[in-house]
């Protein structure tokens, strides 16, 4: 039979005193004294008591539960992120629940479903790669919860933003691989919904004019975010041997699928083509050769989706906030 867990009554008996001391001793009332919360606070630990998180949401109509909606647990980027979040989350005393969405809208609202019934203080995602609907986010807000999307957002809420700049760091991409002396380069986006990679294209683009080099739309190609579009978009080129002199990824995955394939094919990297991504995943830095990609600093946006989380609740109903992050060049030998 499973023990009943302890409770503010266990530990009031056990020390002999009224139980809503006990209580207001656990949640650092003034007027304990210091010496009456340590007591109440070391036998709390001694008796592996822990507070009734249900019971309390019932009468507070709040928990201390942050809510985190990420596509994928396993990508380095969401995983760096996720770190950066909980540091914030649990400094300031509440506990993170994480549900990944697998890249399913359909499984993104379940999620969303999820984080409603357990009454979450708030919610910080990152979308879909197939979301377009913002209807089951749109539930936050009517319900007063503070909402922040982070990397992939969509956008006409009255939520927070924290976002990279996507633009500018894939121009400064685009004009590096330029610099290098490349002028054949394709580039391999994502879904044409998402932000993200509509910014990134933009950038591409932008680095392209300024340099008085013509888009050639037959070398942009627009798939998933995954290992495999990198994979195939590369191998459809090489079997018509329509091969570019550099590549350009929406994202690291992206860029390491065609990196695969390419050295499947027997050609080298960077002498026959030349390849860089967009996230610094940890896994680009020990290929060989390393892969050159732009950073974006996920660890320090994730404690910033999680700061403004927490601005937010302290506002009765807070305007859309958009908070853009630095990105930076991280130069290797794929280019």
């Amino acid at each position: 039979m499973a023990k009943d867990y302890p409770t503010v009554k266990d530990i009031a008996r056990e020390l002999g005193l009224h139980h809503s001391t006990v209580s207001r001793a656990l949640r650092d009332y003034p007027d304990i004294s210091e010496a009456t919360k340590e007591k109440v606070k070391k036998a709390a630990r001694r008796m592996n008591y822990s507070p009734n998180i249900v019971a309390q949401s019932l009468k507070t109509k709040k928990t201390k539960l942050v809510g985190i909606i990420v596509p994928e647990i396993i990508h380095d980027f969401f995983s760096k992120a996720i770190s950066g979040i909980e540091n914030v989350v649990y400094n300031h005393g509440y506990v993170p629940i994480v549900l990944q969405s697998n890249e399913s809208s359909s499984r993104e609202e379940l999620n969303v479903d999820a984080m409603i019934t357990n009454r979450v203080a708030g919610l910080i995602v990152s979308i879909s790669q197939d979301t377009e609907s913002s209807q089951h986010f749109q539930r936050f807000i009517e319900k007063g919860i503070p909402l922040v999307f982070f990397d992939r957002v969509i956008q006409g809420l009255k939520a927070g933003y924290v976002i990279s700049d996507d633009e500018q760091g894939s121009f400064q991409g685009a004009q590096y691989l330029i610099d290098k002396g490349y002028k054949k380069i394709a580039y391999f986006s994502g879904p044409k919904n998402l932000t993200i990679c509509k910014n990134r294209l933009r950038g591409f683009k932008n680095a392209l004019k300024k340099n008085d080099i013509a888009l050639d739309t037959n070398l942009i190609f627009h798939g998933s975010l995954h290992e495999e579009n990198g994979y195939q978009t590369i191998e459809k080129l090489i079997g018509k041997n329509d091969i570019p002199e550099a590549i350009f990824a929406v994202n690291d995955p992206v860029a390491m699928g065609a990196y695969k394939k390419i050295k499947e094919a027997g050609l080298k990297i960077p002498e026959d083509i030349a390849v860089l991504g967009f996230s610094n995943n940890e896994v680009s830095s020990y290929l060989d050769p390393a892969l050159s990609t732009i950073d974006q600093f996920p660890a320090e946006m994730g404690e910033k989706a999680a700061q403004i989380l927490f601005t937010r609740m302290q506002k009765e109903n807070p305007d859309e906030e958009i908070q853009k992050m630095r990105t930076e060049l991280i130069e290797r030998q794929t280019t």
